[in-house]
């Protein structure tokens, strides 16, 4: 049977996994939900997305591409959320749990749903009875430009469902994306939450003019951080040091691609947080990570301090200069 995909979502990283399923040699059927009426008529005529890579070429199917999401999800097999997470209940307000009944549902978005306080798979296991074998992650050191230059890249596809990992994966591979399988869900999808607020703390430290050996000891801090939270949160037997966890924390933190730490380091130049926010066309998941993670870690109490001082100085217009300085005194 020919596996049907549905992706939900028109961003950058949306349509970077649209190309690595088009451009995996195995037979599929690509369906693409977006909201914008404007760039879908763009993607049938022109084979490219106006707004995200535009350079890249998409190759599927027009009558598979829509702004009815009902419509798209009807026949998948599996359905790709990759939208912001704050935007996610929006997305699925027309979506019931009998829509999704019986579908893998991937994951792709790494963030956490504000207000809820959830990670994705929480989110759709509480709201939408999607049982947890059901659920996949998708995490890995992966931007979504080097996706469009195809530079070679990594992605691990957890699941409790190994079989189900590793069948979602073989749909992925192609010549410059390789895949790894995990059945580690939660320490996943709640390491690429936290990652993307370690990018936006290095970020505030280099737009505050701490200096690469600095940035040496608040990442090798930040990777201890996650390990505490999720050793908490999830206690199974993992290895922290895998591309899923460090290598994903690392790319973040220091690629001139990631979004998180361009945020950071417009807040750590003197941006109040609402005009950096405005001024970037994409959504630094790390702003709504740290609030939520904060709320989290009250009832947990590991110890964050580096997430506790991104906290206080987005939420609590603290000086990133003196956060830094103090958080400077609590690492080794």
């Amino acid at each position: 049977m020919v596996p049907k995909i549905a992706m939900i979502g028109g961003g950058s990283w949306a349509t970077a996994i649209v190309k690595m399923l088009s451009d995996n040699l195995s037979e599929k059927e690509i369906y693409w939900w977006m909201r914008n009426e404007v760039a879908i008529e763009h993607i049938k005529k022109f084979k490219h997305n106006p707004h995200y890579l535009s350079s890249v070429e998409l190759k599927l199917a027009t009558d598979k591409i829509s702004s009815d999401i009902n419509c798209i999800l009807k026949s998948a097999d599996f359905v790709i959320l990759n939208v912001p997470a704050a935007f996610l209940k929006e997305t699925l307000a027309g979506v019931t749990s009998e829509d999704l009944k019986g579908k893998k549902i991937v994951s792709a978005i790494k963030g956490i749903v504000p207000e809820d306080n959830l990670i994705i798979g929480e989110f759709l296991h509480q709201n939408y009875e999607i049982p947890y074998q059901d659920i996949l992650v998708v995490s890995g050191p992966c931007h979504a430009e080097e996706v469009a230059f195809e530079k070679l890249s990594y992605l691990t596809i957890a699941c409790t469902d190994i079989e189900t990992a590793s069948s979602f994966a073989s749909l992925l591979n192609n010549r410059y994306i390789k895949t790894n399988v995990s059945d580690d869900i939660f320490g996943t999808e709640y390491a690429a939450v936290l990652k993307n607020i370690y990018a936006v703390a290095s970020g505030i430290c280099h737009g505050i003019g701490y200096g690469d050996n600095f940035q040496a000891v608040l990442i090798s801090n930040a990777i201890r951080e996650i390990k505490r939270f999720v050793d908490v949160v999830h206690p199974i037997n993992r290895d922290i040091m895998e591309s899923a966890y460090l290598g994903d924390l690392l790319v973040t933190a220091y690629s001139q691609f990631s979004r998180n730490r361009t945020f950071g380091n417009m807040v750590g130049k003197g941006y109040t947080v609402k005009s950096a926010q405005l001024e970037m066309n994409m959504v630094a998941e790390g702003y709504y990570a740290a609030k939520c993670m904060h709320i989290q870690n009250l009832a947990f109490g590991v110890d964050m301090p580096i997430c506790k001082a991104v906290h206080s100085i987005l939420y609590e217009k603290r000086s990133p200069q003196i956060e830094m300085k103090l958080l400077a005194e609590k690492l080794s």
